[in-house]
């Protein structure tokens, strides 16, 4: 993560050592080397295949009938396939290492290249919504399409937002100055960050993960070198927010979009009233959640007041070790085996063929992710391991979504993409999985307590924090609509939704108001944090179905992974008699951390 030849022993753990032999990329699936002739062979064959299907299409789409629209489609995919794994490769290796100039450099100029070629392409989605209704719908009545009309479905969703012809290219080749170069100013801006904690400079990911430290000490000076890096670097965090936001704001007023939410919602295909029925639930179980939780927690703690540097803190009670990679790896196969052998058999090949890139190393970017590339190839997870029993979960996360796009892969390109809402409902499931082993196999009144405790802990980090992290994203983008907003406005938004959300427990030290600058979804993907709130909602409801009616369960969940984004979550769910849209369906979810939260009181009171 740093470029600092002082940090310490994270270095000596990126292949092997204290965690054992933690496993890096193997990208030789998607190309075998930079300077591969077959990247530079497809990158040839992309500017060609663009040109040439500009010309064969462009002003023809509403003439086809289906087995032309078939051709059209087979040949769209094959670009956004060919156009998908040069992104995928140079993307991968840019995070194994953002600060590498070579690596940059080649994403850089790769994204320069693919946007200008695929400009001719923007006429297809423009173009194909203007299709008129009745020849749209009899078009794709036809076996040969109907398959794709999903897909074309969302895409003429965005018909009432679509701009002119020439202003759709402007934005499409203005991007890799716009939104794609403050990206990567954020990614490179926290990458070379470094964070002294009592004389041991450390990287982002090591300083974040001390805050789950046994050592109280520890927390509390990694929380204060947390704070006083970002607010050496507050400016440039406000710089690349203001930026991102006005320039969403202009694109919003010119495409009409009624709210700044409203891209994120219709790119999700989930309808704007059942996100504020998911986030109108969640807030108004804070103190059910949240505050009641944290309550608790001060007291095991001996505390009067939580500060934040206590919010993830680890149990008293419970044994600091750290977990052996070999480990982690057993414990997430034996889950995911205990449920069905089909889940862990998709799983093993990841541990084998180098599709996980697992340790802490200098430059690297932090957090974890499971990008599925292409359909033609397999999905890579990336983490940052350090040996926690967070890790051990998050592990349990990736490789769910991992399982899922492998599953969803015979969609092929244009269907395969999950909505955000349901992208989180197998890694959260495979959390899920995960925890309810661990718990079944606790030994002692202490274990389990320090088990449910986490998973709390876990869920309401995935639920009340993100749907805080949405409250905060709404309030930025409105404020910033009515002017350029100071670090200091920022840092209010902020605070604004914290205490509300963590609870009366805790008290704020100076400089946590800057702790929104660090967290990548606001500059990635605005709003997405919802998807992660709506996913633990699902899978808790989820696995209340397969506890409640096992049989045949594991066939219809593999169903709807299988399915990618070719279905509404409406259709998805229907078949576990669930139903995302029924404001009480939040409400269950949210009963199943209540009842966790109802142990952990009752075994005080035992």
């Amino acid at each position: 993560m740093t470029i600092s030849p002082r940090r310490p022993v994270f270095d000596a753990n990126a292949t092997g050592g204290a965690f054992g032999d933690l496993p890096e990329w193997n990208l030789s699936d998607l190309y075998t080397a930079p300077d591969a002739p077959e990247l530079a062979q497809d990158m040839e064959w992309l500017e060609k295949a663009c040109a040439a299907f500009a010309a064969d299409y462009e002003g023809k789409l509403a003439d086809l009938d289906a087995a032309g629209m078939a051709e059209c489609i087979a040949r769209y995919e094959a670009i956004e396939e060919k156009a998908g794994r040069v992104m995928s490769y140079t993307g991968l290796r840019y995070y194994q290492n953002t600060v590498d100039a070579g690596r940059v450099k080649l994403l850089s100029d790769a994204q320069d290249k693919i946007t200008t070629y695929t400009t001719p392409l923007v006429f297809f989605s423009l173009e194909f919504n203007r299709i008129p209704d009745d020849r749209y719908e009899a078009v794709f009545a036809d076996p040969k399409v109907s398959r794709y009309k999903p897909v074309f479905d969302r895409m003429r969703a965005m018909k009432p937002y679509q701009l002119s012809d020439e202003l759709e290219k402007f934005l499409h080749d203005q991007s890799v100055v716009g939104a794609a170069a403050w990206n990567r100013l954020f990614d490179e801006t926290t990458a070379a960050l470094e964070f002294d904690v009592d004389g041991e400079m450390l990287s982002l990911e090591a300083t974040t993960t001390l805050l789950s430290d046994h050592d109280r000490a520890k927390r509390e000076a990694a929380a204060h070198a947390l704070a006083k890096v970002f607010g050496e670097n507050i400016r440039t965090f406000s710089r690349i927010h203001n930026t991102l936001a006005k320039e969403k704001e202009i694109e919003d007023r010119w495409r009409k979009m009624p709210t700044p939410q409203t891209g994120r919602h219709l790119s999700n295909d989930v309808e704007p009233e059942v996100v504020e029925a998911l986030r109108n639930a969640v807030v108004a179980a804070y103190p059910r959640l949240s505050h009641r939780y944290y309550a608790l927690k001060a007291k095991w703690l001996g505390l009067d007041k939580l500060q934040v540097w206590d919010r993830n803190a680890p149990l008293p009670t419970e044994a600091p070790r750290d977990i052996q990679w070999d480990e982690a790896k057993e414990t997430v196969l034996d889950a995911y085996a205990g449920f069905d052998p089909r889940m862990a058999e998709i799983a093993q090949p990841f541990f084998e063929k180098g599709w996980i890139d697992a340790g802490v190393k200098p430059g690297k970017a932090p957090g974890a992710f499971a990008h599925p590339t292409v359909t033609t190839v397999h999905p890579y997870v990336m983490l940052n391991y350090l040996g926690k029993p967070r890790d051990v979960m998050t592990l349990a996360h990736e490789l769910g979504h991992g399982v899922h796009q492998v599953l969803a892969a015979k969609q092929g390109e244009m269907l395969s993409s999950t909505p955000l809402t349901l992208a989180e409902t197998a890694s959260v499931f495979g959390e899920m999985l995960t925890f309810r082993k661990l718990l079944a196999a606790a030994k002692t009144r202490e274990e389990r307590k320090t088990l449910l405790a986490g998973k709390v802990e876990d869920m309401i980090n995935t639920v009340v924090r993100q749907i805080a992290f949405y409250d905060f994203e709404c309030k930025l983008h409105a404020a910033r609509a009515q002017g350029e907003l100071t670090p200091e406005d920022i840092n209010a938004l902020w605070m604004s939704v914290q205490g509300e959300s963590l609870g009366p427990a805790f008290e704020f030290m100076d400089g946590y108001e800057t702790f929104w600058s660090y967290i990548p979804h606001f500059v990635h993907s605005p709003f997405y944090v919802y998807a992660y709130a709506f996913g633990d909602g699902l899978v808790n409801a989820l696995y209340a179905a397969y506890e409640a009616q096992p049989k045949g369960f594991q066939d219809k969940y593999f169903a709807m992974l299988e399915a990618g984004g070719s279905m509404h979550h409406k259709q998805l769910l229907a078949p576990f008699d669930l139903d995302a849209s029924d404001p009480a369906f939040w409400d269950k979810g949210l009963s199943m951390i209540e009842g966790f939260i109802d142990e952990l009181e009752a075994m005080e009171e035992a």
